[in-house]
């Protein structure tokens, strides 16, 4: 595990939490206390280049190594036991949690505000820069510096965006052969993906049984504050109704 990882070992029951594009586990931090509290297991990585003081390190790494990350992480938990496993990922993370729910062995889970529809274009590019940018005077480089920097990041993070795409474009052929039970989450004013593609997932998976929630002042992270805290009992009660053998 990282340093920044969260693991909460309590019950038999686990749940995988992923984060966001340029953020950490601490996206999770709330609500894998909440679960923990509720005695499931939780544990909430931190995807490869991410959590540093470097945003370039992000650039180190691409979709195929972040699910590699979220495949690691369900294996670090069936290693230890706990067999029966529920995925959730926020953005980037949820892009992460559909995949595994698509390829392993896991009992359910679903996506927070995730950007798993490809024809919908996204505010990343331009969050991302502003976010890069604060990073890189927070270091103490110059403005000429970081003018240089970014341009150099701008060509990068397209292609990183580029091959987050095509992986989701990859995954929708799929949508319709997931017969789990999947929660799908999204606030309306979203200012990051457009938060009707949310719904068009819901649509997609139609041979699951898909439990929709819609936050209508739920901003982009919806997992922390007023919103995070009624996510809280929504994810809560849809684990409940999983078919957990214990």
């Amino acid at each position: 595990m990282k340093k920044k990882d969260l693991f909460y070992e309590k019950g038999k029951r686990a749940v995988l939490l992923f984060h966001a594009f340029t953020s950490t586990s601490k996206d999770m931090l709330s609500l894998g206390r909440a679960l923990e509290r509720a005695d499931y297991t939780v544990y909430a990585p931190v995807f490869s280049g991410h959590g540093t003081k470097n945003p370039d390190d992000l650039f180190d790494y691409s979709i195929e190594d972040w699910v590699k990350d979220g495949q690691e992480a369900l294996r670090f938990l069936k290693e230890k036991g706990y067999e029966e496993v529920a995925v959730f990922g926020l953005s980037l993370g949820g892009i992460v949690a559909t995949h595994l729910l698509l390829n392993e062995d896991v009992i359910g889970g679903g996506t927070f505000s995730s950007p798993v529809i490809s024809t919908h274009r996204t505010n990343v590019p331009e969050n991302f820069m502003v976010w890069y940018q604060d990073m890189k005077e927070k270091a103490g480089y110059s403005r000429e510096e970081i003018a240089g920097l970014k341009t150099s990041a701008e060509a990068k993070l397209e292609a990183t965006l580029d091959g987050v795409n095509s992986h989701v474009a990859e995954m929708e052929k799929e949508y319709s052969t997931l017969n789990k039970k999947l929660f799908v989450a999204q606030g309306g004013k979203d200012t990051m993906i457009e938060a009707k593609s949310a719904a068009e997932f819901r649509d997609a998976l139609t041979q699951a049984e898909v439990e929709f929630k819609w936050y209508e002042d739920g901003p982009h992270v919806i997992t922390t504050g007023k919103i995070g805290k009624e996510l809280q009992v929504d994810v809560l009660t849809y684990l409940s109704t999983l078919e957990w053998s214990d």
